[in-house]
């Protein structure tokens, strides 16, 4: 005879807590599942890692690398996740003139850098013999790229060398920068757990990438290394030589502080126009700054925060900065920061501090917005690249305004009220 079935009688406070089991055993499911996922995901991409470094060390043996190199920096290289979040990684803002330079030329880095141009200058006073580039440019670039050798970076450099090779955005790139470190370690310059730099592979005090320190590296001190990190004479005589391989011209400034007249035609702006001294000096360019230009040098300006922001005429070591690090922001810093380490004055039109930023995607509807009303500003990427500065000058001089390529969060108002919906 079959037991019969009880059925017990529950309570109120019986049942509440049943609701809550069964609440925590979906919550628990749940967890495991998404935990499964997530091992998942991760034995995957380690799996794609340990393929991806077999198929690099093939490649390197196969260009000579020497087997103790792959052995000792592809047989125990780690893939870094936080690399490819940093490589993913877009500002969230455009950055203002103001707020670029004003951090990077402060009191303090220009303090610090005449003190080291005075500890220094035996060295920096033979490689501006040697090879033309001015002392106060070698210590400009350094205290912008490292702070003085403060900061190198701290990423393990064929760690994030590998990490971007085995990614799919960028491969052929970083795979060639991770053969080249190896290269500098098979040469002996460094050893792999002294080669450390930013997340994306520069090193050193000048943040050298390995294709850089490749074909411009010295070894000024003659110990036989090229030793970037631990040697201030390798640094500055390769920084130097970099500089004079690029085409830096002895003797020539990068530019300098000029005031503009009221009155002045500001598309006449911009890298790609140029015009002697003299033909400046008649539009009503006054220069503010000591100098050393001939009348017929060919001269750009620019105005970088518009025309109420400070102006500058800029010559061709200045494109030869822009050579190093594609920024007119960072051109400008350079410059500036050399020249007030030398003893120079402060800009007489400093740019406004209260300008505010404006958001990637601010920009991209920009572009949208200018494109709408028939004015090439290219992509809708967010990037306020030349192109949309010169389809912003097109929009503010069909529209009867001074048309010097600024952007701030009025005229995008404007521009956004005269886009077609």
């Amino acid at each position: 005879m079959p037991e019969l079935a009880i059925y017990p009688v529950h309570t109120q406070q019986q049942t509440g807590c049943i609701h809550k089991l069964k609440y925590w055993f979906v919550v628990c499911i749940a967890l495991m599942i998404n935990n499964l996922s997530f091992i998942g995901t991760g034995h995957a991409e380690s799996s794609h890692f340990g393929t991806c470094v077999v198929g690099l060390q093939a490649k390197a043996r196969n260009e000579g690398i020497s087997e103790n190199t792959v052995d000792q920096v592809l047989g125990n290289v780690k893939h870094i996740q936080r690399i490819i979040e940093l490589d993913r990684q877009q500002p969230e803002f455009t950055q203002t003139f103001a707020r670029y330079f004003n951090v990077r030329v402060s009191d303090h880095r220009i303090q610090r850098g005449r003190e080291l141009l005075s500890e220094h200058q035996a060295l920096l006073d033979q490689i501006q013999q040697n090879t033309g580039v001015s002392a106060k440019y070698l210590v400009s670039f350094w205290g912008l790229e490292t702070n003085y050798g403060g900061y190198f970076g701290d990423w393990s450099v064929p760690d994030s060398l590998a990490t971007l090779a085995c990614d799919a955005r960028r491969s052929k790139f970083f795979t060639q920068e991770l053969l080249n470190a190896m290269r500098i370690l098979d040469a002996g310059d460094i050893s792999p757990d002294r080669m450390v730099g930013s997340w994306a592979g520069a090193m050193g005090h000048m943040q050298f990438m390995p294709s850089t320190f490749l074909r411009y590296a010295k070894d000024a001190d003659g110990d036989g290394r090229r030793d970037l990190w631990g040697s201030i004479p390798d640094a500055m005589v390769s920084g130097a030589n970099f500089l004079q391989q690029l085409g830096w011209v002895r003797g020539l400034d990068w530019g300098f502080e000029v005031l503009v007249p009221d009155d002045f035609n500001y598309a006449l702006a911009g890298r790609n126009k140029t015009l002697s001294l003299d033909e400046w000096a008649k539009l009503g360019i006054t220069i503010v700054t000591e100098h050393s230009l001939y009348p017929e040098h060919q001269l750009s300006l620019l105005v970088p925060a518009g025309y109420q922001g400070p102006a500058f005429l800029i010559t061709k070591n200045f494109h030869i900065i822009m050579r190093w690090n594609r920024s007119e922001f960072y051109a400008l810093s350079v410059g500036h920061l050399a020249d007030r380490i030398a003893g120079a004055a402060a800009l007489q039109r400093h740019p406004s501090a209260d300008e505010n930023r404006i958001s990637r995607e601010q920009v991209r509807q920009l572009q949208q917005d200018l494109s709408a009303l028939g004015i090439d500003a290219g992509p809708a990427d967010g990037i306020m690249g030349s192109k949309t500065r010169q389809a912003i000058t097109r929009f503010q001089e069909n529209t009867q305004r001074i048309a010097d390529g600024h952007l701030d969060v009025d005229l995008l108002a404007i521009i956004r009220e005269a886009a077609p919906n």
